[in-house]
């Protein structure tokens, strides 16, 4: 896993427009009273899905931001035009999603805060790496680190609250 932090690559305009747009996602999802992980597809240059986590509501644990980003994506475009297409998410894609993305041949992710219990990109196993399976993809972790896990922050801390009544 590559860690480029809040230097080389958020300081690229580019990058950082597209993070912002998957924190927003996140925010949303934390207004929704949902884990607050939100992201972009981005395919020449264009945002082509957004995605929020949807697995409180939905009552189903595989909604995740990841997965509904892409299939807004495959509404309009191919699953090869995956292979072109770059993911932004606010949190280390976790195991479940980290080997779709493999299968899906996405081209790379960049992602805000590490996912130390269930990360599937470097922080519990190195999915994307593993050239066995499918081609590995390259992972640029850190981009607006501090608001990744700020959001996290507020989700756990709004949830203790309501353990509390």
């Amino acid at each position: 896993m590559e860690f480029k932090g809040d230097s080389v690559v958020a300081e690229d305009s580019r990058h950082g427009y597209f993070m912002k747009q998957a924190l927003l996602m996140g925010e949303k999802a934390l207004q929704s009273g949902e884990t607050p992980v939100g992201c972009v597809l981005v395919h020449n240059d264009q945002i082509v899905g957004f995605g929020m986590n949807d697995t409180n509501r939905s009552m189903n644990g595989t909604r995740h931001a990841e997965f509904i980003a892409i299939a807004e994506m495959l509404q309009s475009y191919p699953r090869s035009a995956l292979q072109s297409t770059d993911l932004y998410v606010t949190v280390e894609p976790c195991v479940m999603c980290a080997s779709a993305l493999k299968q899906y041949r996405i081209r790379s992710v960049y992602f805000g805060c590490a996912n130390d219990r269930f990360g599937g990109t470097g922080g519990v196993l190195s999915l994307h790496s593993d050239s066995s399976i499918d081609p590995p993809y390259p992972v640029y972790g850190g981009l607006f680190e501090k608001e990744a896990i700020m959001l996290l922050r507020r989700f756990y801390i709004q949830e203790n609250e309501k353990g509390k009544s």
